[in-house]
């Protein structure tokens, strides 16, 4: 009988054989089931696998909500990191250009030191958060939307036109985004926005002064340009009568460490006066702020004890200054803003006696 395939050597076998002794132990590589139903699947000798979260996209409200709570957030810290941390935890997934608008118009509506923040930041979540393209049509939205944010913002041309002016200056933007429109706007607002962007750029140095676009913060600005203010905001007052005005200026200067300066200076005014007509009115003001507690206590007493220890150098130039500071302490103590402390230490300037006052005939000299 003939017997076909037979064993090759060795005993590996061939078609029909039962192959080389043992071969039944041997399993390749590639053999393996990688069926994940297979009862015999072992997990750990698949490949090495990647996997990767996926975060659903935010929704219209998450995405109001979110930024409204990061953003004043970091009008508290300032701190741009964090904000930039928590943006990257989340699925903008194209609303980067519509993030850049959110936190434009929110600064647009709070103080210029929120609108310095806001520049600051847009700039420090370039290349991490916002792309050039995502800057120019969070741009685009703002001058299309602007008939519509100068009925809550009058002065959101000029804001607009800040916002670019600085965004191309921290090469968020090019120059190249302003010029694109010239010729193109039919809207007075847009274009008076555009107008302004290009005239502070075209500045000399513009570059450089667009730094300071919002005014220097707070009690960064430099103290004598804090005392111009001062004094203008007192001499305006003076001339309107219009203490709420006043007020908001005073408040808009966000230096309550400094209003001891303005209490300073609005006493001086009255010893100024030669007429004595400029006293009821600063009364008034001063009253109407101590009473809001905008000028605390502390800074009023510190206002009128510096002008007490100035009073020597002070009556040099007027003659009066004594009898007058004396009378206006009382008017307001009368008020009832002032301690009954700073009415027990006011000044009195050093007279003469002579012989009529019962001294003997000697002349000598007495200070209070």
């Amino acid at each position: 009988m003939c017997i076909h395939n037979l064993a090759v050597a060795g005993g590996g076998g061939g078609k029909g054989t039962w192959g080389k002794p043992g071969s039944e132990l041997i399993v390749e590589e590639d053999d393996i089931d990688k069926d994940v139903h297979d009862p015999n699947y072992d997990s750990d000798t698949q490949d090495n696998c990647e996997f990767e979260s996926i975060l659903p996209k935010l929704t219209t409200e998450e995405f109001e909500r979110v930024v409204d709570t990061v953003i004043k957030e970091y009008f508290e810290n300032g701190d741009t990191n964090e904000v930039a941390m928590t943006m990257k935890e989340v699925n903008l997934a194209g609303l980067q250009p519509a993030l850049i608008e959110k936190m434009i118009i929110m600064a647009m509506e709070r103080k210029p030191s929120h609108r310095e923040m806001t520049s600051v930041l847009l700039s420090d979540l370039y290349g991490h958060v916002f792309t050039e393209e995502d800057f120019e049509q969070g741009f685009n939205s703002l001058l299309k939307s602007m008939t519509d944010l100068v009925l809550d913002t009058p002065s959101a041309p000029v804001m607009i036109g800040n916002f670019i002016a600085r965004a191309v200056a921290d090469d968020c933007i090019p120059p190249s985004f302003v010029e694109g429109y010239r010729g193109n706007v039919d809207c007075q607002y847009i274009r008076s926005a555009l107008e302004h962007a290009d005239n502070l750029l075209s500045m000399k140095h513009g570059l450089v002064r667009l730094d300071n676009v919002w005014g220097v913060g707070g009690g960064m600005r430099p103290v004598r340009y804090l005392i111009n203010k001062i004094q203008l905001l007192l001499k305006e007052y003076m001339s309107s009568g219009d203490i709420n005005e006043a007020t908001r200026c005073l408040i808009e200067l966000e230096v309550p460490h400094f209003h001891h300066e303005f209490v300073y200076e609005a006493v001086l005014m009255v010893l100024e006066d030669i007429h004595d007509l400029l006293s009821p009115f600063i009364c008034k003001l001063l009253k109407a702020l101590a009473t809001s507690v905008i000028v605390t206590p502390d800074q009023m007493r510190r206002g009128f004890q510096r002008v007490y220890e100035e009073m020597a150098d002070i009556s040099i130039d007027i003659p009066h200054a004594y009898n007058i500071l004396e009378k206006f302490v009382t008017e307001c103590h009368a008020a009832g803003f002032l301690p009954e402390e700073l009415i027990r230490n006011i000044p009195s300037r050093g007279r003469k006696r002579f012989v009529s006052e019962g001294d003997g005939g000697c002349v000598k000299s007495n200070g209070y």
